[in-house]
C-alpha cells in the first residue's frame, strides 16, 4: 500500500469514526428527551391533590346533613361535587380524633396511601386540613356497602340480591384488594379494620376496600373495632391495638363468614359460634337462611375452611394474604362455571 492509500485510509477512518460519536450523542440526547414507550409501562400514580378548605365546603353545601351518605367510628362521610363536577365521597373525621392526632403527619399519609390504585381498592383522590378539620376525598361509589346488604334491610330484599355467585365474588374482590394492599403497593399498607362496612359494593357487584391505612387516627377508639380485630391486637398495643397483616386476615375471615351466614359481627359472637359447627362439618346450619343451599357443597365447604383457618388460629398460624386470595380466586372461577 502507498503513501497516498495510507492516507486514503485513515482519513476514511476518522470520519467513521467521528460519524459513530456524532451518532452515539444524538440517540443519547434523543432518548434522555423522550423515553421509549412500552404496551408494558404501568400507568403513573398520582398523590392526593390538597384542596382548600372553601372547596370542600362548598363541594359539601356548608357539610349539609342531606349530603351525608355515611358514618362510622372515624368520622362522616358526605356525598359532594367538585368544581370539575366530578361527584365525590367526603369523609369529615370526628374533632376530638382531630385534636388528639393535631401533630401527626395527616397530609404525608394520604400522599403514601393515595397511591394505592386496583379495581378492589377505593382511591383516595384527595384531602384538606385546616385547625380543626381532616377531609379525606375519595372515589364516589353509587352503591351501598356489604353490611346494608347483609344485615341492614329488613325485609330481606338486599340480602337475597347477594346470590351465592355475588357472595364468592365479593369475597375474592375483598381478598385480592387485601392481597394488593399488604403485598404489591409501596410501601405496604395495613389496613387496620376490615369490615363489612368497608367494603362498598359497586353496581356491577364489585367489592372496594375503603377507610385503609386510617387505624392511626382511632386512636384508644374501640367502637366498630371489636369482632373484627383479632385478640392479639388488644394484648400488644401500645396505642390502642396492633395493627398488622395478620390481624387484616382476621378481619377478611370475619367478613367471610358474615358472606356464608348473612349474620352480623356482633362483637366476636358470630366467630364463637360459627368455629364449633364448622369443625362439626355442620356447614348447612352455617349458611344464609334467606339463601337456597346450593346442590353442590364443595366450594361452600372450602370457603368455610379458608374463613375458620383466618379466625380460629393465633397469629402465627394464620395464613397469608396471598395464600387466601389465591383460593378464593379459585372458588368464584369454580363457582361460576358450575352456574354457566
Amino acid at each position: 500500500m502507498n503513501l497516498g492509500e495510507h492516507i486514503a485510509y485513515d482519513t476514511i477512518m476518522v470520519i467513521l469514526s467521528i460519524s459513530l460519536i456524532i451518532l452515539g450523542i444524538i440517540l443519547y440526547l434523543a432518548c434522555k428527551k423522550k423515553p421509549v414507550e412500552s404496551v408494558e409501562t404501568l400507568p403513573v400514580k398520582h398523590s392526593a391533590h390538597a384542596y382548600p378548605l372553601t372547596e370542600i365546603d362548598v363541594a359539601t353545601n356548608g357539610f349539609n346533613n342531606r349530603r351525608i351518605i355515611g358514618k362510622g367510628r372515624l368520622g362522616t362521610v358526605y356525598a359532594g361535587k367538585l368544581e370539575n363536577e366530578e361527584v365525590v365521597a367526603v369523609k369529615r373525621i370526628h374533632p376530638v380524633l382531630v385534636l388528639s392526632n393535631a401533630g401527626f403527619g395527616f397530609s404525608s399519609v394520604m400522599k403514601w396511601l393515595s397511591l394505592a390504585q386496583h379495581p378492589n381498592v377505593i382511591p383516595i383522590i384527595g384531602f384538606s386540613e385546616a385547625p380543626g378539620e381532616r377531609l379525606i376525598v375519595m372515589e364516589f361509589v353509587r352503591m351501598a356497602n356489604l353490611e346494608f346488604y347483609l344485615h341492614e334491610n329488613h325485609d330481606g330484599g338486599s340480602s337475597s340480591l347477594l346470590d351465592w355467585n355475588k357472595r364468592f365474588k365479593i369475597a375474592a374482590g375483598v381478598a385480592k384488594g387485601l392481597q394488593y394492599l399488604h403485598e404489591v403497593v409501596a410501601p405496604n399498607i395495613v389496613h387496620g379494620c376490615v369490615k363489612s362496612s368497608n367494603v362498598l359494593i359497586d353496581v356491577n357487584f364489585c367489592a372496594k376496600i375503603s377507610d385503609y391505612g386510617l387505624n392511626f387516627l382511632g386512636g384508644v377508639e374501640k367502637r366498630g373495632l371489636i369482632g373484627y380485630v383479632d385478640d392479639e391486637y388488644w394484648n400488644e398495643g401500645l396505642r390502642g391495638g396492633s395493627v398488622c397483616k395478620e390481624s387484616d386476615v382476621y378481619g377478611l375471615g370475619v367478613v367471610l363468614l358474615e358472606l356464608l351466614s348473612g349474620r352480623r359481627c356482633e362483637g366476636g359472637l358470630l366467630v364463637k359460634w360459627a368455629l364449633p359447627l364448622i369443625k362439626d362439618m355442620r356447614f348447612s346450619e352455617v349458611l344464609d337462611p334467606k339463601l337456597i343451599i346450593p346442590s353442590n357443597m364443595k366450594a361452600i365447604v372450602r370457603l368455610a375452611k379458608v374463613a375458620s383457618a383466618c379466625v380460629g388460629n393465633s397469629r402465627k398460624c394464620r395464613p397469608c394474604v396471598n395464600h387466601v386470595a389465591n383460593i378464593l380466586n379459585d372458588l368464584e372461577t369454580e363457582v361460576c362455571l358450575l352456574s354457566s
